[in-house]
């Protein structure tokens, strides 16, 4: 079944028969053919982002964020199969939480981002479309297409950057709020050197442009 359609990639949920818990569902994301790049250069592409992909996905885990565990990686096939998270979208629930579980859950989202900052790792597509939080409670972050080895103090605050304008745009009435939280709870993970990083994304905001997927690359090498 199809679950999603993305730019780079479709998500499909799939029934697994060698799911750890019996048979289960997985979900399965498979990076599409381009037919408007050079076959070679495509399949390269290709190859390269499921391969670094899973990666992020095992090494976030390991650096204490809740992603779906990586059952396979398809390295022919351009796939990787993951354990399906029965949840929703946090962009579909956040505001219609009370107040005190909307801090928790923002808290959370802090202590994510710093823990994958404080590990090399960035994101790339922090957005409450990316978030999903289970009936009991847990938050799983996914979706790390986007995302990069890197200890840049410039990707940190992009990340950052990108998360705050998303609230924004989304959540309008609550972003601000939402926001303070998630900075306070990254300060206190991330600990020493934390400050830079909420310093950077303040900069960025005031350069005064949306950072675009098309141009968060240039940006991330200019500076500008």
């Amino acid at each position: 079944m199809l679950l999603k359609r993305g730019a780079e990639a479709e998500l499909h949920v799939e029934d697994f028969t060698l799911h750890p818990l019996g048979k289960g569902k997985v979900v399965v994301k498979h990076r599409v053919p381009k037919r408007y790049r050079i076959r070679e250069l495509d399949l390269s592409l290709r190859e390269a982002r499921t391969s670094l992909e899973a990666r992020l996905l095992s090494d976030a885990k390991r650096a204490g964020v809740l992603t779906p565990p990586v059952y396979e990686v398809d390295r022919e096939n351009m796939r990787v199969v993951m354990e399906y998270v029965e949840g929703r979208p946090l962009k579909e629930v956040l505001e219609e939480m009370g107040r005190e579980e909307r801090r928790r859950v923002c808290r959370e989202i802090g202590r994510y981002v710093a823990r994958l900052h404080r590990k090399g790792l960035v994101h790339g597509d922090l957005t409450t479309s990316n978030l999903l939080l289970t009936p009991g409670g847990d938050l799983y972050l996914v979706d790390f297409g986007l995302g990069e080895y890197t200890s840049s103090l410039e990707a940190r605050g992009v990340d950052l950057h990108l998360l705050r304008r998303a609230l924004q745009s989304v959540h309008f009435r609550i972003a601000e709020e939402a926001y303070r939280e998630i900075c306070s709870a990254y300060l206190r993970e991330f600990g020493k050197g934390g400050r830079e990083v909420l310093a950077r994304a303040e900069e960025i905001a005031r350069r005064g442009r949306y950072i675009g997927r098309e141009e968060r690359g240039a940006l991330l090498r200019d500076g500008k």
